[in-house]
């Protein structure tokens, strides 16, 4: 169980990057008001200075997680994240969320974005938890 979590974490963190290296900086409008980055732009190159790996859970304090919030407060794919985060909760809490949400509200993993409506609003934490189901399945 442990490999295979570390594996996933592996997984989603690499596609993550991937995803994100051929990406444009967003605009202002882009990007989560909660979730403020800094960037520098030098030419045609955007620098971001979060380039660390966000906070995560290890398997022991993953053990012992506060319930999500109900998936049927919310729609579409927001509630299938919800869903994930109810079905494989160890496996979100050991996660680190990429929207830097450790920084700016002090979560503890991907699993706490689940605690509240912060991963309602975040495309972010939505994607991280439906890929680290589809990972898991496969």
């Amino acid at each position: 169980m442990k490999k295979k979590v570390l594996l996933i974490t592996l997984l989603v963190t690499g596609a993550i990057i991937a995803a994100a290296c051929g990406r444009q900086a967003p605009t202002v409008a882009e990007r989560h008001s909660s979730h403020p980055e800094a960037t520098t732009k030098t030419g045609s190159q955007t620098v971001s200075s979060q380039s660390r790996v966000p906070a995560f859970q290890d398997v022991k304090s993953a053990q012992n997680l506060p319930p999500t919030l109900s998936p049927e407060q919310f729609y579409g794919p927001t509630r299938d994240a919800y869903r994930v985060a109810q079905e494989i909760p160890e496996t979100i809490a050991q996660l680190p969320c990429y929207c830097h949400c450790d920084q700016s509200i002090g979560h503890k993993s991907l699993h706490s974005c689940f605690q509240d409506t912060h991963a309602s609003q975040c495309a972010v934490c939505v994607n991280e938890a439906l890929i680290a189901y589809n990972m898991q399945r496969s």
